[in-house]
């Protein structure tokens, strides 16, 4: 019998192609096989917008050669009812003799259910296999299901002294070509991407994917804007109807303000503010979570990436180190103190890239 890890591989890899465009359901991959032989009868991924999921697919393409399969799946497979009928019902209905699940899903819906079904029908039911990559895939619908609201990763670019501006208004060039199509790529994978007001009105930016291929996978571009001062000039407003822009922002906010935005087709949502009279971050994400997001990217500066850090929000951390220097003069500290004291204790080191001269580090909150 062939390797079960190769198959879970395939699924797993199957799985990551459609994270960012499955929201609010985790991007399921599935794959069947003949348990003699090792011929691959099937493989499946959850559809874009969620359905139909992974196991279904993957069972479809499979027909009658699915009787007395194995199916490789990346998640347990769901036990209810939703606009869909359960993926254990599939999988029952098709005669599939082994499930291989990596992770179980905390969802209270499902949460062990969708493994007992299975057993109570005639299933071998095995668990565990490459855990811990696919609770990293499916990190954002955890995070979601099991603390009400998505799994922030937070990138940062910096010089290779620790800066990410110069003392100046001059815009600070930090990475090269091979570490922006990265970013774009990261852009793709997630459900939304998250600036702040700072960022907005300071670079302007489109925050869109702009990888050959891959533009129509742009994903939701979200400001933090406490007192609405996104101008209707700016790219974000301009493009709004081209790609989904939602602002937050608090009652403090001036109608007209918002009248303008929402004329853009910009949306425009009340978050509870905090002490300070800013965007409660922790009522914000929340937000986000009861909206379905799982996977939430921030691009904004240090000063956001300092609050999310105090604020305990982080899941992930990548920060990008070009290999130029600021020099004596200085400039903006791309790591403030909250975020430098989170990464010391409590996160991880899980990934080390090269991208041509600059170096990306993800670091990875410790949940052992």
């Amino acid at each position: 019998m062939s390797d079960d890890a190769t198959f879970m591989r395939l699924a797993l890899a199957l799985g990551r192609r459609g994270l960012g465009t499955t929201w609010p359901n985790p991007s399921v991959g599935a794959v069947v096989v003949e348990p003699d032989t090792g011929r691959i009868l099937g493989t499946g991924a959850t559809a874009q917008g969620g359905r139909p999921h992974g196991e279904p697919l993957a069972l479809a393409a499979a027909g009658a050669a699915a009787r007395g399969a194995t199916l490789y799946v990346t998640l347990e497979p769901c036990s209810h009812h939703g606009r869909t009928p359960p993926c254990t019902e599939a999988i029952l209905a098709a005669g599939v003799a082994r499930v291989v699940s990596a992770i179980e899903d905390p969802d209270p819906r499902v949460a062990g259910r969708g493994h007992a079904l299975l057993r109570q029908g005639g299933v071998a039911v095995e668990t565990g296999l490459m855990r811990a990559e696919a609770a990293r895939d499916h990190l954002g619908h955890v995070t979601r299901v099991t603390r009400g609201r998505p799994a922030l990763h937070l990138k940062l670019a910096r010089t290779r002294d620790g800066f990410c501006a110069a003392a100046g208004p001059e815009r600070l060039r930090i990475t090269g070509p091979v570490a922006d199509g990265a970013v774009h790529l990261w852009r793709a994978h997630a459900d939304a991407i998250l600036i702040g007001i700072g960022t907005a009105r300071a670079d302007d930016p489109s925050l869109t994917v702009r990888l050959p291929g891959l533009t129509r996978r742009s994903p939701l571009r979200i400001v933090l804007d406490t007192h609405l001062r996104l101008t209707p000039a700016s790219v974000l407003a301009r493009t709004a109807r081209d790609t989904p822009t939602l602002v937050l922002t608090t009652r403090s906010a001036p109608a007209h303000a918002r009248r303008a935005l929402e004329a853009l087709g910009v949306e425009v949502a009340l978050v509870a503010a905090d002490t300070a009279g800013g965007i409660d971050l922790s009522a914000a994400l929340a937000l986000l979570g009861a909206r379905g997001l799982t996977r939430l990217c921030s691009e904004g500066g240090p000063r956001l990436a300092d609050a999310l850090a105090r604020a305990d929000l982080i899941e992930a951390c990548t920060l990008v180190t070009g290999p130029a220097e600021l020099g004596p003069a200085g400039g903006l500290p791309a790591l403030g103190p909250a975020l430098t004291a989170a990464l010391a204790d409590g996160f991880r080191e899980a990934e080390r890239l090269r991208l041509g001269p600059d170096e990306a580090v993800t670091y990875e909150r410790d949940r052992t």
